[in-house]
């Protein structure tokens, strides 16, 4: 048989990285090199737009313009999308910025771009940071939140609600409503006067019995403080923050990713919780940062 007529050499798959893995080089390119639908959910923060130099080569944030920034942004996140499993999910933070005294609203320019390019936008959360830092400004409210964009790449995506259940308000001594637990097994006893007005089957209720006995399901602003980590220096994802994306969207022995991982939060609170994690980073000196962080952990996990 002549060499044109042999069989054609099938292309090999690329093979995933090492599980519990840092990766240092350009997102992108990193992840291009990946398997299609291997990652359970994505958790990351990007560099905020001209925010802050993080001594990298060609790296991303320090783009000219507002539209160059989120086209770099969207073309990183393409990659992530076809690592992602069909039931997977991403949860993107980010922080806006001012400019000649005006607010570039960069956070949804980025939501509304990510929509455009096929990412199913399911919630945004307001991460309300009580320790955020004074301002001097005497124009505009002081900022003290960011947004937390959840997106998923299907319509069917793995979500654990009772993961992150909250508790309930209702009938505890933070209730606004008047009344309290005099609601109880009465008839007329809706805790909102006239909002189901007309619904008999509401009015002969047990409001004791229709809450869900984990908690009220997790609202959409969530208070949580900004953290440290000393050999860093810049502030780190909370710990709590990366918990609830974790427990909702990845399940145990899954695989959480972070392509902008920094010191390497995702990566120590998804070891605590049993799942498995992926980072890459540009700087070396953020790599090394946290595979340090990541050993010392794991070391007090062991032992």
């Amino acid at each position: 048989m002549s060499r044109r007529d042999s069989p054609a050499k099938s292309k090999k798959s690329p093979s995933p990285p090492p599980l519990d893995s840092i990766a240092c080089g350009d997102a992108t390119q990193v992840i291009a090199a990946w398997p299609d639908e291997f990652i359970d959910t994505v958790i990351t923060s990007p560099p905020y737009f001209q925010q802050r130099d993080y001594a990298g080569d060609d790296q991303i944030g320090l783009e000219k313009t507002p539209g160059e920034y989120i086209e770099r942004l969207i073309a990183l996140f393409a990659q992530v999308q076809r690592t992602l499993k069909a039931s997977g999910s991403l949860w993107v933070v980010l922080g806006d910025k001012y400019v000649n005294g005006e607010l570039l609203g960069m956070p949804w320019r980025f939501a509304l771009a990510m929509k455009d390019a096929g990412w199913i936008l399911r919630s945004d959360v307001i991460w309300q940071k009580p320790n955020a830092m004074p301002s001097s400004v005497k124009t505009r409210p002081t900022t003290d939140h960011e947004y937390v964009f959840f997106f998923s790449k299907s319509k069917e995506y793995y979500y654990d609600a009772d993961a992150i259940r909250e508790p309930h308000v209702t009938f505890s001594d933070k209730s606004q409503m008047k009344g309290g637990r005099r609601h109880f097994n009465q008839r007329g006893g809706t805790p909102e006067a006239g909002k189901n007005g007309g619904a008999s089957n509401l009015h002969d209720g047990r409001w004791d019995q229709a809450f869900h006995p984990q908690g009220r399901n997790k609202r959409t602003v969530w208070s949580i403080p900004l953290s440290k980590f000393r050999e860093a220096h810049f502030a780190v994802f909370p710990e709590r923050l990366v918990e609830t994306c974790l427990l909702a969207t990845c399940p145990l022995e899954g695989i959480a990713l972070d392509p902008f991982m920094g010191s390497g939060t995702v990566g120590v609170v998804a070891r605590k919780l049993g799942r498995h994690y992926l980072g890459v980073d540009q700087s070396a000196e953020y790599c090394e940062m946290a595979r340090r962080r990541l050993a010392k952990e794991t070391e007090r996990v062991l032992f």
